[in-house]
């Protein structure tokens, strides 16, 4: 089980800066950015090999299960 930022997210807010910089934007007058986006992913093939059981409440919360 995984939790954290969005990978495409986060690409996309990187983007955002360099887009800004390169249009003229000091880098020092910019704001730091926090991730906005999460993600919880789940493997069922690591839990079932290690025995674990994954309650479907779970699994249907998650935004990606690894089968």
């Amino acid at each position: 089980m995984s939790y954290g930022a969005s990978d495409h997210a986060l690409f996309a807010q990187a983007a955002d800066f360099v887009h800004r910089i390169l249009a003229g934007a000091a880098p020092a007058d910019m704001p730091v950015q926090l991730p906005t986006r999460f993600e919880l992913v789940i493997n069922l093939n690591t839990a079932t090999a290690l025995g674990l059981t994954i309650p479907r409440s779970m699994l249907l919360l998650a935004d990606e299960v690894i089968r």
